[in-house]
Order: structure tokens, then sequence, then C-alpha cells
């Protein structure tokens, strides 16, 4: 005979609400970077600022996607979702992923196009300077902002977000050097191979988020997937054995749905247990197990030694 005691998931009514409101202020911040990038992209004729504009267009994208993840994966449990809705942030993160790439190519291609034809006019002006000055300090607070309500609240779709904000900081100092270059150009002897520098940060641009889309993507891949977070087992087992009255922790599965982690084990324990005694011990287990996955759902099946 096997007993199985569950613990009911916890909801974060104030979590989802700060997750959300998050998801949206990203969504604002994306929607005026793109603005200000366009435009002034096309008034210098900036390939990097361009690329730029490309990228925080996909990333305004990949927000309001976000922003909705967010919102679904706070749904309880329901008949056709007995784990609930959390996949909808993996869902969202893999769609982030793809959007990246498109990213990438469009950058990669337009950044050659010009370097082989030789056709570079840009327009260095005070506004080249100051529309990415602008986006370095819009995305350092959104990155903050969104880093930390993800680690917070294990939201890979927040995190995603803030890994595309964070990005968006290392690829506009790229582009303000790259223009940096093209002004000196015309200050240095035999300098006119400086005018490239626009194109060359573009290309910079979409090496780093190619970098940045290959870690997003293997890791939610790995979480659609169901694989077990790494070493969370081995804590789950041990945690579990130091409880009194257990004898052995087996046949352990963690899987990941969104920001909640599920937790199943086997325990060995004296088969001539009361009931209530047995209860009792899989609270105590529970607990136990928590402490080193915390916010867990955690199933517990005694089995008589």
């Amino acid at each position: 005979m096997m007993l199985c005691f569950n613990k009911k998931p916890r909801v974060f009514i104030d979590g989802d609400h700060e997750k959300q409101h998050a998801a949206k202020t990203s969504v604002v911040a994306a929607f005026f970077l793109v603005t200000m990038k366009v435009i002034v992209g096309m008034m210098t004729g900036s390939l990097g600022i361009l690329a730029e504009a490309a990228h925080s267009a996909l990333d305004m994208v990949a927000a309001v996607v976000t922003w909705f993840a967010v919102r679904e994966s706070a749904k309880p449990a329901d008949r056709e979702h007995r784990y609930g809705h959390g996949k909808v942030e993996n869902l969202s993160a893999l769609f982030e992923t793809v959007l990246l790439l498109i990213t990438c190519g469009w950058i990669g291609h337009e950044a050659i196009k010009r370097i082989l034809s030789g056709k570079v006019d840009v327009e260095v002006t005070f506004w080249s300077f100051a529309v990415m000055g602008i986006s370095i300090v819009v995305d350092i607070s959104r990155s903050r902002m969104l880093h930390h309500a993800a680690k917070k609240y294990n939201s890979q779709a927040l995190e995603a977000d803030a890994l595309h904000f964070s990005t968006d900081i290392w690829s506009s100092a790229v582009v303000i050097l790259g223009l940096l270059c093209v002004s000196l150009s015309g200050f240095i002897p035999n300098g006119n191979w400086l005018h490239y520098a626009d194109a060359v940060a573009a290309l910079v641009v979409g090496l780093i988020v190619i970098q940045i889309s290959w870690k997003l993507g293997v890791r939610t891949v790995a979480a659609l997937l169901d694989a077990a977070p790494e070493g969370v087992e081995q804590k789950v087992i041990a945690a579990a054995e130091k409880v009194p009255g257990v004898f052995n922790c087996h046949h352990v599965r963690v899987r990941s749905s969104g920001p909640q982690v599920f937790v199943d084990l086997h325990v060995l324990v004296d088969g001539s247990m009361p009931l209530h005694e047995a209860h009792n011990l899989t609270e105590i287990i529970e607990k136990a197990v928590e402490a080193v996955c915390p916010d867990a759902d955690v199933t517990v099946h005694p089995e008589p030694k």
C-alpha cells in the first residue's frame, strides 16, 4: 500500500500584480525607445541606430508577449491544465528567442551589404549620441527592475525580458563607439575606412544578440522538455533523508512550469506507523524540501520499509 500526500500550490496575488506591472512598464519603455531610434536613425542614416531600432522593436513585441504570458501564467490550475498555466512563460521565452534570431539575420544582412557596396553615408549629429545615451539609461533602469522581479518570483518570461534590455545596454554602447569612429574619420589622415565603423558596430550588435539568443533558447527548450533543474534532485534527496523517520529517499522527479516548480519524491518509512503520523511526517518532509527549493509544489509518497 502506498499513500500520497500533496501540498496545495501557493497563490501569490500581490506577486502576480508586481510581475504584470514590470511587464507593462517594459512595453511602454520599449515603445519609447523604438520611436526615438527610428526618427534619429532615419534623420542621420545610421545603420547602427536603425539596427538598434529594429532590435528595440522586436523587444517591444517580446515585452507585449511577456505581459500576456505573466497574466496567463497567473491563472490557477483547471481541468485542462492540472499543473497550472506556467508553461505559457516558457513559450513566451521561446518566442522571444526566435525574434532575437530574426533581428540578427536582418542586422547582419544590411551591415554586410553596406560594407560590400562601399556606399556609406552616415550623418553624425548631437541627436545620434543623445538617443543612444537615453537608450542606455532607460535600458539600465528596466533591466534592473525586470531582473529583480524575475529573481523574486522565479519568472523565466521576465528574466528573458531583462536579458533583452541588458543586451541593449551593450549593443547601444557599441553603436556609440561606431558613431565616434565615423566622427573622427574627418580628422585622421586616410581615415575614410572609419566610415565603415557604423556597419561594423551593427555586426557586433548582431553577434551580441546571437550569444544571448543561444543561451536563452537552450534554457527555454530545456524547460519545455521538463528537464530537471541542475542540482535540485541531489538537494531534495539530502534534505528529505535528514528528516528523522525517513530511511531512504528515491525516485525523485523535478519539473518546472514557468515560475512554479513541482517536486515528486518517494520515501521509505516505518510500515507500522499510524496514518496520522505518516501524514505529519510528510508535512515535515515538505518543509525540509522547501528549505532547498522555495515555494515548490511537493508531493510525497511514503512507502513501508
